[in-house]
């Protein structure tokens, strides 16, 4: 069998509380056992897992991994401003006038993603 990617981890300052900023634009869960001042926080939502991992030093470059989200029960310039009202920053807007592109934003440390057109506006 080969091996399987079970989450996803990232480096930052502060795991709960950047753990708790990813599982509200998830709409997922902190692990019940992680607590303010853990080391680690862990994040389950539907179709992924994100383990946020406290280190002493901060972030200094761009990510060189990344994650690209979906929107699925919004369009993507709703869900933009949604994840900029939980305090994400715009880095860049690739929005072109034909509806393709994305929008690449920033956590709450930093850590850049992107934010994609939903399924229902790629199919319509």
């Amino acid at each position: 069998m080969t091996s399987l990617v079970r989450h996803i981890t990232i480096d930052c300052t502060d795991a709960y509380r950047l753990g708790s900023f990813w599982a509200s634009v998830l709409d997922g869960s902190l692990a019940s056992d992680d607590l303010p001042g853990d080391p680690e926080a862990t994040v389950t939502a539907a179709g992924s897992a994100l383990l946020f991992v406290t280190v002493p030093e901060g972030k200094t470059v761009k990510n060189r991994v990344h994650v690209d989200l979906q929107p699925q029960d919004r369009s993507r310039d709703a869900e933009v401003e949604r994840l900029l009202a939980l305090g994400a920053s715009l880095v860049a807007d690739h929005r072109r006038g034909d509806g393709t592109g994305w929008v690449t934003l920033a956590d709450i440390e930093g850590n850049e993603f992107c934010v994609e057109r939903s399924a229902s506006e790629r199919s319509g």
